[in-house]
């Protein structure tokens, strides 16, 4: 077991590369399900599953953002963290994230309306997408804003999970991820503003610590999520009652 403890006050940098090491061990990009996605081994009801619980966890995303905003004390921070919520709900007409990724969805043959519902997303995806509620309402906001900096390491998933998903699955073009081209700047400056408070607020070893802890935290919700896919509808393949049940032969 990776061992992430902090024994004495690092510097920023060390933080930082401490903070990599996380991603790097525990980040979803590693779990078994994200790999057979990109090696080509999923069925369409598989990756039908993976989009519609995944959507719920998109949708939480301003909602959470909002609860960190309402704890803001700074102006200035508070008008930077608020385009976190812009992008996500759209603005003026234009669509956000959440938008975007229902295209997804319905794009690879989902109905819009039991996607927005979530009424067949797993039990386990609502019950990890809470706790990240309750985590940024319940912990300090260093903790909170930590916990975004899983964004330090989306650029690699997304590359890598982009250019897979279309080389090797005929069904769905590059309009259909049309989610994932905003994320590729949005993400890094989203990082720069959450590294940036982080290496300003985390300087004794008990608030680095915290912020690691944060970062393990979030990384295994993620993780949470794609294990729960991966027990419905890979291995063993139980269902829970309620949930999507995909209408075409499953892959191993």
């Amino acid at each position: 077991m990776a061992d992430f403890r902090i024994d004495a006050a690092l510097s920023t940098a060390d933080l930082e590369a401490l903070l990599r090491r996380v991603g790097s061990e525990r980040y979803h990009i590693n779990h078994p399900f994200h790999r057979l996605m990109v090696e080509g081994r999923l069925s369409r009801g598989q990756m039908q599953a993976w989009a519609l619980n995944r959507y719920c966890y998109q949708a939480v995303i301003p909602r959470k953002d909002a609860i960190i905003l309402s704890r803001i004390e700074d102006r200035d921070l508070r008008i930077a963290w608020r385009e976190r919520i812009l992008d996500h709900d759209g603005v003026a007409g234009q669509p956000g994230g959440i938008k975007r990724w229902l295209k997804l969805a319905t794009g690879l043959g989902l109905d819009a309306a039991d996607v927005e519902a979530e009424r067949f997303a797993l039990p386990a995806t609502r019950f990890a997408v809470n706790a990240y509620l309750t985590f940024v309402e319940k912990r300090s906001l260093l903790e909170a804003i930590a916990s975004s900096l899983t964004e330090m390491f989306s650029p690699q998933v997304i590359g890598e999970r982009v250019s897979a998903i279309l080389q090797r699955y005929p069904y769905i073009d590059a309009d259909t991820l049309g989610y994932f081209t905003p994320r590729l700047t949005q993400a890094p400056r989203d990082v720069d503003l959450a590294l940036g408070y982080v290496r300003q607020h985390a300087v004794t070893r008990e608030t680095q610590q915290a912020v690691v802890d944060a970062l393990v935290t979030k990384c295994d919700i993620l993780w949470a999520m794609l294990d729960a896919l991966h027990f419905a509808y890979v291995e063993p393949r139980h269902v829970s009652p309620g949930a999507f049940v995909p209408q075409d032969p499953v892959r191993s």
